[in-house]
């Protein structure tokens, strides 16, 4: 559905993409993460026409994005971070006005008006001006306007920021539904637990080169980070520490508490937990950090997601 070949482009003397690539199929649910700076509105600004790269190619629903951006506009729908909405309008006229943009007939427009009203459960306050709204019920006809016209792909950057845990919850149900129903839907998000609950797969940006990419699995399988188990004891010595440390790859986490490396947490925590016992050892905490998107990004940008 989607092919970026190369892609580049700079502001005066900053790179902000330095030849990225990277594929999406059709039907895919794609999340583009990256810390702020790395290049993922610019991807997103060049994907939706909005901006023109230096160099590179991109394809959309199998037309060329430089030759054909018409073609192209026709098959895309775009969410931006900032809201493009008129407060003094209500959400109706707001609607009425973006869904005008596109070749649909009057009446199959009030039509999925309606549809994507009752979507986004705001068909109540469909004659309320957008200026009376929530934040998170702007974001939510703000995704609404970029669906009127059937997209086949849709771009979303950052859509869920500053809002509500209701407003994003339905926000993720109806992206769950369009997805099953086979939009393709192109994502960036600062919150990992979005694009580890949304994404099939995942591709990690940081200054201006996609540096990982693959399914969640993928990139866990890819990584070379362990699981770890932290156990807190009440009677941790430096004798008790020695003897553990013959039988596993353990570090110190302060005067009472070992860190013990695992491969396989599951496997491992009943053995460990044994020696600990066998060793006197009185356990008053145990933790695991398994694996996640946070913890692999981290290991390849070395930095948060909001830095």
């Amino acid at each position: 559905m989607i092919t970026v070949f190369n892609l580049c482009k700079s502001y005066d003397s900053i790179e902000a993409l330095k030849g990225i690539s990277f594929d999406i199929q059709k039907g895919e649910f794609y999340g583009l993460l990256g810390p702020n700076g790395a290049g993922k509105t610019t991807t997103i600004s060049i994907l939706s026409t909005i901006l023109k790269p230096d160099q590179g190619e991109v394809t959309i629903a199998g037309f060329d994005l430089q030759k054909n951006p018409m073609e192209c506009k026709k098959h895309i729908g775009v969410v931006p971070q900032e809201l493009a909405l008129y407060n003094d309008l209500t959400a109706y006229a707001n609607l009425q006005f973006w869904g005008s943009l596109y070749d649909i007939s009057a009446t199959t427009l009030n039509t999925r008006i309606d549809e994507t009203l009752h979507l986004f459960g705001l068909y109540d306050r469909r004659n309320d001006k957008v200026k009376t709204y929530s934040g998170g019920m702007k974001r939510r006809i703000n995704i609404a306007s970029a669906l009127l016209h059937r997209p086949d792909v849709l771009f979303m950057d950052e859509p869920t920021v500053g809002i509500d845990p209701q407003s994003r919850n339905l926000i993720f149900e109806v992206m769950e539904k369009l997805h099953k129903e086979g939009m393709t839907i192109v994502y960036t998000t600062h919150y990992m637990e979005e694009a580890e609950r949304l994404c099939n797969r995942i591709g990690i940006i940081d200054k201006g080169r996609i540096i990982a990419q693959g399914t969640l699995d993928e990139l866990k399988s890819s990584s070379d980070i362990d699981e770890t188990i932290m156990i807190t004891f009440s009677n941790l010595t430096d004798t008790h520490y020695d003897r553990l440390a013959e039988s596993f790859d353990v570090s110190k986490a302060g005067d009472h508490a070992i860190r013990f490396i695992s491969k396989a947490v599951q496997r491992d925590l009943s053995v460990i937990i044994l020696k600990c016992h066998e060793a006197g050892l009185d356990i008053t905490d145990v933790s695991i950090q398994k694996i996640n998107l946070e913890t692999i990004f981290l290991r390849l940008t070395g930095k948060q997601l909001r830095d």
